[in-house]
This record gives structure tokens, C-alpha cells and sequence, in this order.
């Protein structure tokens, strides 16, 4: 699935976006000199051979040519070549049926029994889970880091860590890392690093340039962008893309080609989307820093975010996604607010065309750098593609109830 990038390496991103994975192979017939503008969806699972003499020369470990169904078909590596393409550093990418699937299978790649993991306290709560659970059940060890550590990591590290994975930013709690700081550190004492970079995704921070090793991605969110489809991707450099490409073919990971072809409609207008959705975000931000029921903002590209001067270097840009917490009222005046929302729907997951809303409680999900508890209820928002002025209004009414609720 590895991309070949040819001259589409000295164009625009944006313009990478529209042309990547679009190769005359797999959008016309042989023969035929006319192509479609999509790849169409190649469904597979037995591939029929010639002959014997066929079937015995045919090569597994051959990139982007028929082999069996769970080896992978054209619309796959239309988008796996779309995905590596978006980081002229990359070597190549694996597709997987969902994000946590997709970081999962990063870090069995690099890691093994004995072996000790770096891992940002901030991380995604699934990830977590896969650290506390799954890899220390075959022997590797985690330690958590706090997210502004930047080069102090460089204290952290022992005789058995092998890895250290980044997440910037936080999900939940936005702090930024310092990643050319942490990767300069791991690059010194012959560390791995992975980043999940699925806030950002390579058109605002551009993890493989700054010589991040594996770059994960929850495809589910930007890259799709219509909240209808799991998938999650790894992009890796020259020198871990054939430990990535093994661990997941190994463990039998592929994605549906109905769910590539959506992702690759969805990737064509995400550059538009991420920047329409990062700005309404940034105007709802700043109109909620300036609310006296609101105690703080977390959004990277406000002065007050941990972490700000560090987004302000290296980012290109912010995402749809932040935080806020209230002043006060406890959990049922928070409950009040959201539940009075008319535009942001009450759900999991982000990066859709929909706005959402969602409580959360960080503090369980730390360790290294303790969430303080004193602090105000944490409401979560993704801002989708609706009119900013709408979610404004909208957010205005639930105030009402919110401070209804604190006086009931």
C-alpha cells in the first residue's frame, strides 16, 4: 500500500488531496485510455488465478497487486496511497476497520514482551485502555508522561523504553506537546515515536516532517467527515513502514472497500471542511471566553491553552474541537446546558458535519499530571459546518438553563 508519489510530491497539499490515489490503473480498463474520476469499489475476497502455474508465482508480500481479498484491492490503495501522499516523508500506510484498531497495531509493531512505552497522560481514553490492558498482559510496560513535558522526557527515559507515543492535542484536555522537542530527544537515545495526530491531521500539523516515525489517524473523523463510517489508518517512514506493513497483515487488519470509498469522497473536500469548521470553532471560542458562565476555554489557538506558544510554532492552522469549562453548578447545571442544546447533538466521536456537545470527567483518566478536580464541569464541542451565528444563539438559550438550574 505504499505510495508513489512521483511529481505529486512538489504539489500543494490541497491539491494532493484532489489528484492522490487516482492512479489510471485504478480508475479505467485496460485498453481503454479514458478514466473515471473515482475509483470504483473493489469488493474481494477469493481472487481466481489463470492457471497453476499463475497461482504458484503470485507473491504475498507483493504491494498493490491481487492476491487474496484480505491482502487488499484497488479502492484500499487508493486510499492508503491518498493518506501517505498527504506526508511527502512517508514510506507508506495501512488501513484499518477503526482508529483504536489502527493504534492498537502500531504498537504491537514496535513493541514486544519486556519492553517499556512513553505514553502522554492526555491520550484518548481508548488507548489507555490498550496500555493498561492488552499490552500489559504480554509483558510491556507503561509509564505516563505529562504532556508539557516537552525535552524533560529525556529524565524518563530507562534501559527498556523502546517508544514514546504523542497525542497533540489532547482530546480531551487540548494540551499541546512539544513534538520537535520530544521526537529530538527520542531521535538522541534511539527511541520510536508514534503520534496520534487525528486532531490536526497532516494539513495542520505535519507529523512526519518533523520526524515523527508513525503517524495514526482515526479516519473516522476529518478524513470521512460525514460520521457514518469506522476506519483508522498508520503512515510510517522508510525505515518502520515494513514492521507496520507486517504486524498488520499478520493480524489479519483490513478495512471494507465501501468504508475506503467513502473516506476517499470524504478526503477530496477535507481541507475545506477543517477550515471552515476550525474557524466557526475559533469564533464560538472566543464568544465563550468572553461569557461570564464560562471559567475557561481550552483551545489551542487562545493564549490561555497549555501549551499555546508551542501550537502558535508548529501547527498550520486549528481543528473543530475544544473544551470549555463552566463556572460552576456542578454535574445536573451542566446536564441542564447540554440538554437544552437544539443544534449540537449529544454523541460520540467528531470531525462530522454536525455539531456536538458531550460531558466529560478527565480526571479518572489521569495519572502523571492530576486534572484538578476543583475545576469547573468540562463540557467537550466539535463544531460542524452549521452557520457559527446558529450555534451561538443556540448556546446563548442553553445558558438560561444552565443558570435556571444552578438557582432551582
Amino acid at each position: 500500500m505504499s505510495g508513489d508519489q512521483g511529481e505529486g510530491g512538489k504539489l500543494k497539499q490541497g491539491t494532493r488531496l484532489v489528484h492522490a490515489g487516482r492512479r489510471r490503473e485504478w480508475t479505467g480498463m485496460p485498453g481503454d485510455p479514458g478514466t473515471i474520476v473515482n475509483p470504483p469499489v473493489w469488493r474481494a475476497s477469493t481472487v481466481l488465478y489463470e492457471d497453476v502455474a499463475h497461482l504458484r508465482s503470485a507473491n504475498f508480500h507483493t504491494e498493490q497487486r491481487l492476491y487474496y481479498g484480505r491482502r487488499g484491492a484497488p479502492t484500499g490503495w487508493a486510499l492508503a496511497d491518498a493518506i501517505t501522499q498527504m506526508e511527502p516523508e512517508a514510506a507508506g500506510t495501512m488501513l484499518f476497520p477503526s482508529g483504536v484498531a489502527a493504534i492498537a497495531s502500531a504498537l504491537l509493531a514496535v513493541l514486544k514482551p519486556g519492553d517499556e512505552l512513553l505514553m502522554v497522560d492526555s491520550v484518548y481514553g481508548p488507548t489507555r485502555s490498550i496500555c493498561d490492558g492488552l499490552l500489559r498482559e504480554i509483558g510491556v510496560m507503561t509509564r505516563y508522561y505529562d504532556p508539557l513535558i516537552g525535552a524533560g522526557i529525556a529524565d524518563l527515559i530507562g534501559e527498556k523504553t523502546r517508544a514514546i507515543f504523542l497525542e497533540s492535542p489532547g482530546s480531551l484536555t487540548f494540551e499541546v506537546q512539544d513534538v520537535p522537542a520530544i521526537v529530538a530527544v527520542a531521535k538522541d537515545r534511539g527511541l520510536i515515536t508514534l503520534l496520534d495526530n487525528t486532531w490536526a491531521t497532516p494539513l495542520l500539523l505535519p507529523a512526519l516532517g518533523y520526524g515523527v516515525d508513525i503517524s495514526i489517524l482515526a479516519c473516522t473523523k476529518y478524513i470521512v467527515g460525514h460520521s457514518d463510517v469506522m476506519l483508522g489508518s498508520v503512515t510510517a517512514n522508510a525505515a518502520l513502514w515494513p514492521k507496520v506493513q507486517a504486524r498488520a497483515l499478520m493480524l489479519g487488519q483490513m478495512a471494507s472497500p465501501d468504508d475506503c470509498w467513502l473516506a476517499l469522497r470524504g478526503l477530496r473536500t477535507m481541507r475545506v471542511r477543517l477550515k471552515e469548521q476550525g474557524a466557526s470553532a475559533l469564533a464560538l471560542a472566543r464568544w465563550l471566553d468572553a461569557r461570564p458562565e464560562v471559567a475557561s476555554v481550552l483551545h489551542p489557538a487562545l493564549p490561555a491553552c497549555p501549551g499555546h506558544d508551542v501550537w502558535a510554532r508548529d501547527f498550520h492552522g486549528a481543528a473543530g474541537l475544544f473544551s470549555f469549562d463552566l463556572a460552576g453548578g456542578g454535574d445536573a447545571a451542566r446536564t441542564a446546558f447540554i440538554d437544552a442544546l437544539e443544534l449540537f447533538g449529544i454523541g460520540y466521536s467528531w470531525g462530522g458535519y454536525e455539531s456536538l456537545a458531550l460531558p466529560v470527567d478527565p480526571a479518572s483518566l489521569r495519572s502523571a499530571r492530576r486534572w484538578d478536580e476543583a475545576r469547573g464541569p468540562l463540557v467537550r464541542i466539535n463544531v460542524g459546518l452549521e452557520d457559527v451565528e446558529d450555534l451561538i444563539a443556540d448556546m446563548d438559550q442553553a445558558f438560561v438553563h444552565w443558570r435556571n438550574a444552578q438557582s432551582g
